[in-house]
């Protein structure tokens, strides 16, 4: 496999994106992957948990802007997942 480049699901200092090269085999890679499995499993259960919030109850201004700001955080981490994987799908 030809040495690539993967963005990796956290960010370096000052909030910007890491990269890794390699073949995708070695350690940081698998590290890396089980971040996504564990910030893609976290986005699931916080819309679960968002649903149910919505559904049961009127929010209070505070917990709407916690669980906006939760969103947020997930949404930004999926949203590198996606770029990441979308990244290093092969070109047709």
């Amino acid at each position: 496999m030809i040495a690539g480049k993967r963005l990796l699901p956290w960010a370096g200092t000052e909030g910007k994106p890491c990269f890794l090269v390699g073949d995708g085999t070695g350690y940081v890679s698998r590290v890396a992957e089980r971040i996504e499995s564990v910030q893609l499993g976290m986005a699931d259960d916080l819309l679960q948990h968002a649903a149910e919030l919505l559904t049961e109850h009127r929010l209070t201004g505070e917990e709407l802007r916690c669980l906006v700001q939760r969103l947020t955080e997930s949404l930004r981490d999926v949203k590198r997942v996606g770029e990441s994987r979308g990244a290093r799908l092969p070109r047709a």
